[in-house]
């Protein structure tokens, strides 16, 4: 138990030390509820070590699938100034015509008048992927 009252964990014995230590205790007697309770414990610790590992792996496979998608769809300079934290300033080009306000704005627009259009009638809007089936709806 003094072993185990330690300030930092790592530096505290293992589980497995402790069930090793209480098995020396008993001597090859039967178990007794200390025993099945650390059993308990160890199981649960590895357990949980587990569900950590796993979702550590998959919030990994989403930041790839993030940052995959982030280079499919801005520059590398860009995307870097993201990740760090940064905030992107526009840039302006000597040779472009149109302005990127009037871009948003007619974007807007579009999307406006799709809104209405979609209003009028019985269907709904959604974003589709190759994956993405669903049947006996309408679809815009």
């Amino acid at each position: 138990m003094k072993q185990c009252l330690v300030e930092a964990a790592e530096q505290g014995p293992t589980f497995y030390e402790i069930f090793n230590q209480f098995k020396t205790f008993n001597k090859g007697k039967k178990t007794n509820m200390i025993d099945s309770m650390l059993q308990m414990l160890e199981q649960y610790s590895n357990n949980l070590e587990d569900l950590i590992q796993e979702g550590t792996e998959e919030l990994e496979i989403e930041k790839q699938k993030t940052e995959k998608l982030l280079s499919q769809m801005l520059p590398p300079s860009v995307v870097e100034s993201l990740k760090k934290g940064c905030m992107v300033g526009a840039e302006g080009f000597d040779l472009v015509t149109i302005e990127s306000i009037e871009v948003v704005d007619l974007l807007n627009d579009l999307y406006t008048f799709f809104d209405a259009i979609i209003g009028s009638h019985d269907v709904y809007k959604m974003l589709l992927s190759r994956d993405l089936y669903i049947p006996d709806r309408k679809v815009l």
